[in-house]
């Protein structure tokens, strides 16, 4: 299965083409960057595609993640998406950004210590999401202050990855247990949004926004500031 995986969730503007069934990332390519997604992402699709070897019509399926992050940014990556897939005929599914984050750490060490993936939502808030070492929700995705999030030390020493996981350890309780690993990349490896978007059905998994929260300002028409998240 060929996948064309897109995120512009956070602070990254990224793509990736997938071959699931020969095991091979093709091509790849991600950008740091705050603002400036819409901008960027046709022209990285197009660099990620051309490198791939594959034409749109090759794809099997497009993957993107749909949130919570930047309300713009989501905006951009899903449209590209459903605009991709409506062209050539393909089935768009969409994977939250919090599953993306949390996916290469259950990988990496199943049945063991559970994962928080949390995400910056501003004025002292986190998105966040407690998964086990399986994959097993233990505690579903919400938005609450920083700390509500300390119920989660119930479930032992955690790894804590996303843009709001070093916020987390710096205020977590003394009298908790410590994180057994802190990662706070900016945003998920866009290879595991490829490989979670070859295993999802995208039946069950549609490219919706998937918001949390309404935007803190609302925009003037045809306008939408890149700061406000979902």
């Amino acid at each position: 299965m060929i996948i064309l995986a897109i995120d512009t969730a956070l602070e990254y503007c990224a793509a990736a083409v997938l071959d699931s069934s020969a095991m091979t990332m093709i091509a790849q390519e991600a950008l740091e960057m705050k603002r400036g997604h819409a901008e960027a992402l046709m022209p990285l699709i197009a660099r990620v595609m051309k490198a791939s070897g594959r034409s749109y019509l090759d794809l099997d399926r497009i993957a993107v993640t749909t949130g919570p992050g930047s309300f713009t940014g989501l905006r951009v990556g899903i449209s590209a998406a459903r605009g991709i897939g409506l062209a050539a005929g393909k089935p768009v599914v969409g994977l939250t950004t919090l599953s993306a984050y949390a996916a290469p750490l259950i990988a990496e060490q199943q049945d063991q210590q559970p994962v928080l993936a949390a995400i910056d939502a501003r004025h002292d808030n986190v998105y966040f999401q407690v998964v086990a070492g399986n994959g097993t929700t233990l505690m579903p995705p919400t938005i609450a202050q920083i700390d509500d999030t300390f119920a989660a030390s119930r479930f032992g020493a955690l790894r804590m990855v996303g843009n709001a996981a070093q916020m987390l350890a710096d205020r977590w309780p003394e009298q908790a247990p410590r994180p057994a690993l802190v990662d706070p990349r900016p945003g998920p490896d866009i290879g595991w949004v490829a490989w979670l978007g070859a295993a999802t059905d995208p039946a069950l998994a549609p490219p919706k926004p998937f918001y949390l929260r309404p935007p803190d300002a609302k925009p003037k028409a045809g306008y939408a500031p890149s700061d406000t998240h979902a």
